[in-house]
């Protein structure tokens, strides 16, 4: 009989250690359930709202990519437009180097008729006796 009587309260030792486990459980189960339902919202949420996030990021790529090409063109428009001005003042500075020669050469042209013009005339005068050879 002690020996049943000993089984008999191992086991009620078993079964109170193991009840308190459970109350002890419960609150922990319950925030287990509480996350886990968090976790279903969130995975419903991301579901539902991660694919139009994506496609609005892979639209802006995509967007940013042309604004790209679009600048490069740009840059290699303006880089030619620059080209052609800088051509444009070799340009002008040629026609104008030209432009000063020719002006300082009809400038010399006019200098020298006005000076042609300014010197006395020489009338022929008779031959002086200077002029005359000398007899022997």
């Amino acid at each position: 009989m002690p020996e049943l009587l000993l089984l008999t309260l191992s086991f009620l030792l078993v079964v109170v250690c193991l009840t308190a486990v459970l109350i002890t459980a419960i609150p922990a189960f319950q925030e287990l359930a509480r996350a886990g339902r968090s976790v279903t919202r969130l995975a419903e949420t991301l579901s539902r709202e991660l694919p139009p996030t994506l496609e609005a990021i892979r639209l802006t790529g995509l967007e940013i990519s042309e604004l790209s090409d679009e600048l490069n063109q740009g840059a290699k428009t303006a880089n030619e437009a620059v080209k052609q001005v800088t051509e444009g003042i070799k340009s002008v500075r040629r026609t104008t180097n030209s432009a000063a020669i020719a002006t300082r050469s009809a400038l010399a042209g006019l200098k020298a008729g006005w000076q042609s013009l300014r010197r006395p005339r020489r009338l022929p005068q008779q031959k002086s006796n200077r002029d005359l050879p000398k007899s022997p």
